[in-house]
This record gives structure tokens, sequence and C-alpha cells, in this order.
């Protein structure tokens, strides 16, 4: 995977924008990366098995193309909904990164099923033109919302898929697992940080110790990360807020549980980062999730 720096990165959306003088570039972006455009990881899309497949297949891999966003699923009621998180503040141009990569994805899937996807809505976190993007996404779009989102009904993503190649796609997923093991030394330093924050089994390392790990001085890699726009503890709190939401969902263990799994030594402490992430408490998600 080829990188810029962020500096650099976000200095050529910004003037790429002015040049173009459209709101709507990260659309346009988006409608351009097809599924070719992604390699190893968009064959391996393409041999999937079924949409639940392709789903989890970016879920995990999704990083061999963006380390700005990352997926996971929701289940509520008859749907399935993949939010997009950010890794790192976006500020300024959370809006084009967006639109393109959900519409990318977006994209995906519609190879993938010949054309029938049938996403219901498609929702942002910012203002947008609505019109434009119902148009290239094919299904309602709501901006002001909550969260970067699509949602599928439950009842399809498990259909066969015709252009499935159950040899093509572990062939294709084998060299999606060895690019992901090449990352460590190209990943952004807050990307570097999230995915060992992930795979920690037994509580979360502090900054020092986290630094230790990548052979850095803890004020190293302080820098390094206020250098990307982000902090050790942004990193964690978003690691925290994915796993919460995870563990909520699988409804296999108490609120309690989930609180000292996450490093919270008092459950009040992480029932208000909860309300602080999703705007209502833990226990509200996860009577929802059980509907």
């Amino acid at each position: 995977m080829v990188t810029m720096p962020w500096a650099t990165f976000r200095q050529f959306l910004l003037q790429a924008g002015k040049f173009c003088n459209d709101q709507a570039l990260g659309l346009l972006i988006g409608e351009r990366l097809l599924i070719n455009t992604h390699g190893i990881l968009g064959y391996a899309a393409m041999s999937s098995g079924t949409i639940r497949q392709v789903i989890e297949l970016l879920e995990q891999y999704l990083v061999l193309r963006t380390d700005l966003l990352s997926m996971e699923t929701v289940t509520e009621g008859d749907r399935l909904w993949v939010r997009f998180l950010e890794t790192r503040p976006l500020e300024d141009i959370q809006r084009p990164v967006t639109e393109a990569i959900v519409l990318a994805i977006r994209n995906i899937l519609d190879f993938t099923t010949m054309g029938t996807c049938d996403i219901r809505q498609v929702t942002f976190p910012f203002e947008g033109d609505a019109k434009l993007a119902e148009a290239m996404f094919r299904s309602p779009v709501s901006y002001n919302q909550d969260v970067a989102a699509f949602s599928l009904p439950l009842k399809t993503i498990d259909k066969p898929l015709k252009m499935a190649n159950s040899v093509s796609f572990q062939e294709a997923l084998k060299v999606c697992r060895q690019e992901l093991d090449k990352l460590p030394t190209e990943q952004s330093w807050s990307a570097r940080v999230r995915r060992l924050l992930l795979q920690t089994q037994h509580g979360f390392p502090t900054l020092d110790i986290t630094a230790r790990r990548f052979y850095l001085t803890p004020r190293t890699l302080h820098r390094r990360l206020i250098e990307e726009g982000t902090s050790y503890r942004e990193v964690l709190e978003g690691v925290r807020h994915q796993l919460a939401v995870r563990y909520l969902e699988t409804g296999r263990m108490t609120i309690q549980e989930i609180s000292f799994a996450l490093g919270y030594s008092d459950i009040a402490n992480f029932r208000k980062a909860f309300k602080r992430w999703e705007s209502i408490p833990p226990s509200q998600y996860q009577r929802r999730g059980e509907k």
C-alpha cells in the first residue's frame, strides 16, 4: 500500500476541492473507485460466496486500501448496519474521504451481487447533497445523522452469489493476509497503535509500554501521534468504543464484565463514556439489540 504523509494528503484533497469548486468531490472520487481498482482485495470480494462474506472480508482488510476509516457491523431488527468509523480525526476532509470510501464499498457490493444489492439506507454525520448522493448510491441518503453507515436486509446477506469461487477466494484471502502482515512498517502510527490495542488480550498497555513495543521512547510516540492529529488517549478511546459495541451486541457479557474488560475500574465511568459515544446508556443499547 503506497501512502503519503497525512499533511500532504490533506492538503492535496483540500486543493482538489477548491480547484474543481465542487462540494461533491468525495462522491465523484468514490464513483470511480470500482472493484477492479482495489487489487487483491477486489479480487477476493469478486470470489466471495455471500454478501456477509464480502462485508467480513472488507471489515478485516479495508486497511489494505485505507487506514482513515474502519468498518464494523451492527444488527438492528431485520437489518445489518455497516458503520464506518474514523481511525483519526478527519476534520476538514471528513466529508470527501467518508463519501468516497462508503461509495467505493457500495460499488464493490453492487458488482459482487450483479446489481442486486439492496442497500436500504445510507447515512452521513455531516451536511451534504442528498439528491446527488441518492442518484449515485441508488438508495435513500440522509445527512446530519449520528454516523456514516448503510443498512442491508438480513434476509439477503447469506444468499449465494453467482460469481462465488471458493478456491479463488481462499487464494486471494491468503495474499490479503500476507499483505496485512506487511503493514506495521507502512501504516500510520495511529493505525499501528490501534491494531496493537485490538490485539491485546489482557488489559490495554500504557503509553510507555506501547512505545517500548515499537522500540520508541514514550515522548517520540506521543510526538508522532500528535503529528498525525491524534493522541494515545484518543486512539484508546476509539478502541474502547468499538469493543464496547461489539461486546454488547454479542450479549455474552454483562455490562460490569464489559466495563472491567475495557479497563474501567468504576462501572459508572464506563456508562458515562458509552453515553458520550452513543448518546444512550449501555443497558439501553443492549436491550435495543435484543429486540
